[in-house]
């Protein structure tokens, strides 16, 4: 895998930096000698990672919703990013079934606004506009997802990333393939990510870590759901490469999607999951909800194909899912302990580079 290298003093914005992914890439960006802004809508969560690790006073720190175009344009023109990676997002499948306008509103008018914004950015060289796995249309198959697998969903969660998607192809092949110098734009769809300091609603590891350093046990909701795991720093190093290749050959890279997931046969089940982080937790019990199955309805398999990333970029996960359940074990039982995760996140960050 390519050294990250392409970084240092490169002026790098993020939006949704104030949640959990983006905490952990602006945190990776700073490492980098990277000069960082970022734009979002708040802290998201309590607690927060991206104030645990005291973030705000490092980066220019914008406040602004991605649906308000005016607000993203005043960001570019006051900060002039070299890099760009798009992160804001409403990210929770059981939240868009409560609220689908709103999700809908910043998933797919957010990454327009966000493009749009791009297109007159002067100094922007690439862009990475991230989205998810469930971006296809999952149809519960054994066959894992590829890029030129069809976008959709049931869920208006699934169906705003998949519309995302569509809006990115529209954008790249209208307003940045034929242009002379255009900025180039990419798109990054990753799978389940765990790690220390996410404490989002409905996440799994969430919900253990909670339970657990309480003494209660976790209830599963959907314990035969199988998921594509993995440790948010193999996630993110995706993120890194794509734009440092990117940068380096443009007209390789313009307009293209990437799956970044784990290694073939390494997707496992939440009961498994489950199972193998109650393994680094005392006295961890969990049991499934007697209303398992009724809950509104989200995918029960789903795996990525990442041969594109793994052969056009040389990129492979480095940690496995022992490892990342481990780091991520650790982290948690330092934050409850009261032991210092700043030197826990960036030793794991220098940990995950040195593996590369």
């Amino acid at each position: 895998m390519t050294e990250l290298n392409g970084f240092r003093g490169k002026r790098v914005l993020l939006t949704g930096h104030t949640g959990f992914k983006g905490a952990w890439l602006t945190q990776w960006l700073l490492d980098l000698g990277a000069e960082v802004a970022g734009f979002s809508d708040g802290i998201p969560t309590q607690p927060s990672l991206f104030e645990v690790l005291s973030l705000s006073p490092q980066i220019r720190d914008y406040r602004g919703d991605v649906r308000d175009a005016s607000a993203l344009q005043a960001c570019f023109s006051d900060f002039r990013p070299e890099v760009v990676f798009h992160l804001a997002a409403q990210s929770l499948v059981r939240a868009s079934y409560q609220d689908p306008i709103s999700t809908f509103a910043t998933n797919v008018m957010g990454t327009a606004n966000l493009l749009q914004a791009a297109r007159s950015s002067g100094d922007l060289r690439v862009l990475v506009n991230v989205t998810s796995d469930k971006c296809y249309e999952n149809q519960e198959r054994a066959e894992p997802y590829g890029e030129d697998d069809r976008m959709g969903g049931r869920d208006p969660y699934s169906a705003s990333k998949g519309c995302a998607e569509l809006v990115f192809s529209s954008f790249a092949r209208s307003f940045f393939m034929e242009v002379p110098g255009a900025p180039v734009v990419v798109s990054a769809r990753s799978g389940n990510v765990i790690g220390g300091g996410d404490w989002s609603a409905d996440r799994l590891v969430v919900d253990c870590v909670k339970r657990w350093s309480e003494g209660r046990p976790v209830v599963l909701r959907n314990p035969a759901s199988t998921r594509p795991w993995q440790h948010v720093l193999d996630c993110l190093s995706g993120y890194l490469v794509l734009a440092d290749r990117a940068q380096k050959d443009p007209s390789r890279y313009m307009g293209q999607g990437f799956n970044f997931g784990p290694s073939p046969g390494r997707a496992a089940t939440v009961q498994e999951m489950v199972k193998q982080f109650a393994a680094h937790w005392p006295q961890a019990a969990w049991s499934v909800s007697p209303d398992s199955g009724s809950e509104p309805r989200e995918a029960h398999l789903l795996q990525l194909n990442c041969d594109k990333a793994r052969q056009l970029l040389g990129w492979t996960p480095s940690w496995g899912i022992d490892h990342a359940v481990k780091a991520t074990s650790e982290w948690y039982q330092d934050f409850y302990s009261g032991n210092d995760v700043r030197k826990r996140t960036r030793d794991q960050i220098r940990e995950y580079q040195s593996s590369l």
